[in-house]
């Protein structure tokens, strides 16, 4: 029986929030409290369990463990009392899959426009995967992908679809 073309997982215990601010003002506030530099545009930067995702010109997704989600808002809250901005924790409304192995670049390439042999090692992109918006960037082994909890049947279900064994893009 042939071998699905990746692996599917539904990823829990990641906490996110979603900053929306100025980035000159807000960049070091959110580099201390995550501790590491906030990313350049199209990027995601990282250190640990924690990342920061560019999401918009205004608009960052920091993700850590779920557990830390309090601590980091309130921080947040705090080094960004005196600026416009909004940090909202968005874990309820967000889910992750992880998509692994040799062809996880078949598997989400079936579903978004995006073109992946351009996407970089540290740049994410959002995007769309089939009809639902996503949000995706490269992991060891394959890609992680964000989407709205309200459509995470329906994003695992196409993802797993896009896995089936023998779907490839190409004949091999």
């Amino acid at each position: 029986m042939a071998e699905a073309l990746a692996t599917v997982s539904r990823v829990d215990g990641i906490g996110m929030i979603s900053l929306r601010a100025d980035p000159e003002q807000a960049g070091p506030v959110l580099s201390d409290v995550m501790g590491f530099a906030a990313p350049e545009a199209r990027q995601i930067t990282g250190s640990g369990d924690r990342r920061i995702g560019w999401m918009s010109p205004d608009e960052f997704l920091c993700l850590m463990p779920r557990g830390e989600v309090a601590q980091v808002l309130q921080a947040l809250e705090q080094g960004l009392s005196q600026q416009h901005a909004l940090a909202v924790d968005m874990s309820d409304a967000r889910v992750i899959y992880d998509v692994t192995g040799p062809n996880a670049d078949d598997v989400l390439a079936k579903l978004s426009p995006a073109n992946l042999g351009a996407l970089g090692p540290h740049e994410l992109r959002r995007s769309r995967a089939a009809q639902t918006a996503a949000a995706f960037w490269r992991i060891d082994g394959g890609f992680r992908i964000i989407g709205f909890r309200s459509s995470a049947d329906y994003l695992g279900l196409l993802l797993k679809n896009a896995a089936l064994p023998g779907s490839y893009l190409a004949p091999r």
